[in-house]
């Protein structure tokens, strides 16, 4: 990471990331995990701009993922608000709440932004919501799950693969015969990804499909897997 923007004295300097905690910012600020699962934490104030990427010279530096592009996106205050403004300079897109990003779009808190195979969690306090408990909920890796997780995960969204708007999330008997497992296993796992996801509490019929959500707004799964 840089010390600033390099543009002269009056640029603010971008912080170092430093490891999450309760006292994590005063404003808005980006949470994600670094190659070693470890929750890192950038506070916005007081700057104007951040770009991330893997270029050296990015304020925010995501060098282990080869799928971020060396200048991938850049984070832009806008009056009290912030934005993320992709323009085309990123290979592999950026993705809002599991939306491609074109141009400029603005962040409130709570929004999930993926680049590459790296998601961030913004957060803005002003709003009077945001907690680190749940921060550490939302902002989860493939690392975070175990090989059996991450398996039955990409079978349960299979059917959305091509986009379908008719899709629906696969059955417990469709997942576990792709996956060679019992429908009790594959029912206990599940229920352990509701509780690691935080949805164990919504009704039944809707578990499935917020689990799909939550899983390709974070790029857990992309249509890559698929």
């Amino acid at each position: 990471m840089t010390g600033g923007s390099g543009e002269g004295d009056d640029a603010a300097a971008v912080p170092a990331p430093r490891a999450a905690d309760a006292g994590w910012a005063n404003g808005c600020a980006v949470f994600y995990r670094d190659a070693e699962g470890s929750l890192q934490v950038l506070s916005l104030e007081p700057l104007a701009s951040v770009t991330i990427g893997r270029d050296s010279g990015c304020d925010l530096r995501i060098r282990w993922d080869e799928s971020v592009s060396r200048v991938h996106a850049e984070l832009v205050r806008v009056g009290l608000h912030w934005a993320v403004v992709d323009d085309g300079l990123s290979r592999n897109g950026t993705f809002l709440n599991g939306e491609r990003v074109s141009g400029r779009r603005r962040l409130h808190d709570g929004d999930t932004l993926v680049l590459g195979d790296t998601s961030f969690s913004f957060r803005d306090v002003r709003a009077g919501t945001s907690q680190l408990t749940s921060v550490q909920a939302e902002v989860l890796t493939t690392a975070s799950l175990s090989p059996t997780q991450r398996s039955i995960l990409t079978a349960l969204c299979r059917p959305y693969r091509n986009q379908s708007a008719y899709a629906t999330p696969a059955s417990n008997l469709e997942i576990a015969g792709e996956l060679f497992l019992s429908v009790d296993a594959v029912k206990t796992q599940l229920r352990t990804l509701f509780q690691k996801f935080h949805i164990e509490d919504l009704p039944q019929n809707q578990k499935r499909a917020k689990l799909v959500e939550r899983a390709f707004a974070l790029g857990l799964v992309t249509q890559r897997d698929l």
